[in-house]
């Protein structure tokens, strides 16, 4: 399967797949091998911080859109 196809997969599925992260996103600004970055991006994009700024987003573009809160 290609990258393309699975990114498909997900979007049929629900998942937001137009923005995703990849290990030379980060190699290519730090000397690491895939694992380290691996952890870079795992522990950038799950902290606490990070998670509140995109659900803050969230709300923001929602009501834009006049969607009501559940």
């Amino acid at each position: 399967m290609t990258v393309e196809q699975a990114k498909k997969v997900l979007r049929e599925n629900g998942y937001f797949v137009d923005n995703l992260w990849h290990v030379d996103d980060v190699k290519g600004h730090y000397n690491c091998d895939d694992t380290e970055a691996q952890e870079v991006l795992d522990g950038a994009l799950t902290n606490d911080a990070t998670m509140e700024q995109i659900w803050n987003a969230i709300d923001v573009y929602a009501e834009e859109y006049d969607l009501e809160r559940k």
